[in-house]
């Protein structure tokens, strides 16, 4: 697995220099102005609407990347979030019709989404999804999708555990319905070299999850690898193994600074990051780009905030910035 941190890096460092540019040369469209003037910073509203659960430290430093281009571009943000695919519609449609002037959407329930998706950019929207629906953007009308392929983010997951000499899994899903995470799964199961089932949690109930964990453990003796599909769950299952007293390898993906302690522990096996933080700012920086300059980032394509493959050997370099919270 090739990890792409530096041209995620310089992708980041490019479109800020871009934006600058823009700012200062008085160039390009935008929404501000009534004499084709390009929009300034600070008229310039962006909303950023994701699928994420209170409490939950992935969609915290989603957050966090997100407030941070705001802060440096100077935009008006807005940050809003809800698990129910409902209620993120409403919120959808409540920002278009607050005339925001661009929207970052995570897509964890594409078809519950659709509409609403749709009708914003028929509205004049743009409109960048991040994190899930890497596989719908194009047709829902967004400028491109940042995130990472589930699809090659499972193999690899699959792949370690295999390595590891794991032959009978569990691959543990915490959002019932969330695209995404079903398609890791499947993903892990293609590529490791015995039996993976799933097993349904939920991440809104961490004590509750890591009791139906250890009721897997304790119902088969067969069971000798795990994997999370996110960095609390994973707290969770390091919990209910150290309860069961087996010497489980337990794999996730997402990375907190809970994580990168357990891997450097060796409680974890390994992690998959798929950088939230690089998906919150890209997708703003994104959206600025289009109102202040027109610009359509991606090339028809969408860019790839991961898979990292964080391990013993690199944890610790990434710990700092897990415990700054923008891991």
């Amino acid at each position: 697995m090739v990890v792409r941190r530096a041209l995620v890096a310089g992708f980041a460092a490019t479109a800020m220099m871009l934006a600058a540019c823009s700012t200062s040369d008085g160039s390009g469209g935008g929404s501000g102005g009534g004499n084709n003037e390009p929009a300034k910073s600070g008229d310039v509203r962006i909303d950023v609407i994701t699928h994420g659960a209170p409490g939950d430290s992935f969609w915290d430093v989603v957050k966090a990347g997100s407030e941070k281009a705001g802060s440096d571009l100077g935009v008006d943000l807005h940050y809003n979030s809800d698990p129910d695919p409902g209620g993120q519609s409403t919120l959808i449609d409540n920002a278009v019709a607050d005339n925001t002037d661009g929207l970052v959407i995570s897509m964890a329930n594409p078809d519950g989404l659709e509409a609403s998706i749709k009708a914003a950019v028929a509205a004049g929207v743009p409109v960048i999804t991040i994190n899930s629906g890497i596989d719908d953007w194009q047709a829902f009308g967004a400028i491109t999708h940042v995130g990472q392929s589930e699809t090659v983010a499972g193999e690899a997951a699959g792949q370690q555990l295999s390595d590891a000499g794991a032959t009978n899994a569990i691959c543990v899903i915490q959002e019932a319905g969330n695209v995404a995470l079903e398609e890791r799964c499947r993903a892990a199961a293609s590529t490791f070299g015995g039996k993976m089932k799933n097993l349904q949690t939920d991440n809104t109930d961490l004590q509750g999850s890591q009791s139906t964990i250890e009721a897997q453990l304790q119902a088969s003796d067969k069971i000798d690898g795990i994997l999370t599909l996110g960095g609390d769950m994973a707290g969770a299952a390091v919990a209910a193994v150290a309860a069961s007293g087996r010497d489980i390898p337990i794999g996730t993906f997402d990375l907190n600074a809970e994580v990168a302690q357990d891997v450097i522990d060796a409680k974890l096996l390994f992690a998959i990051d798929q950088q939230p933080f690089v998906q919150g700012y890209l997708g703003v920086t994104g959206i600025y780009l289009k109102v202040i300059n027109g610009n359509d980032i991606g090339g028809g394509q969408p860019i790839n905030s991961g898979p990292a493959i964080i391990t013993k050997d690199n944890a610790a370099a990434v710990l700092k910035f897990a415990q700054g919270g923008t891991r």
